[in-house]
């Protein structure tokens, strides 16, 4: 069900206990992965299920959550507010993130300083 257009920045698995960066976001400053990671595989230590962080096609970053059927151990209202709370908490984090991607994957800003 996902768009083409949308790219996966990482993803953090309860079930596997694994997390997975996108290659392609490799030249992210060593300090911005571990902070993913560590953001990502609390999440799914404290949540449960399966964290992913998706850039849209205009660039945003969406949180996407899922869990196996019949999970009784994944905790959806607590994923709603742990969401929120990073949204708040790690403001600056996404949106340079959101930035980062622009610029690189979807060439804006360019334009301006040729």
């Amino acid at each position: 069900m996902s768009d083409e257009k949308e790219v996966v920045l990482c993803v953090s698995n309860a079930y596997q206990k694994k997390f997975y960066l996108n290659e392609n976001f490799q030249g992210l400053p060593q300090s911005i992965r571990e902070e993913l990671k560590i953001m990502c595989v609390l999440y799914t230590e404290d949540i449960g299920g399966i964290l992913e962080l998706v850039f849209d096609e205009e660039g945003n970053l969406q949180f996407r959550t899922s869990c196996k059927e019949g999970d009784l151990c994944y905790d959806e209202i607590g994923s709603v507010l742990k969401i929120k709370q990073y949204r708040n908490t790690k403001r600056e984090l996404l949106e340079a993130l959101e930035t980062y991607y622009r610029v690189l994957f979807l060439g804006e800003g360019w334009e301006e300083n040729e």
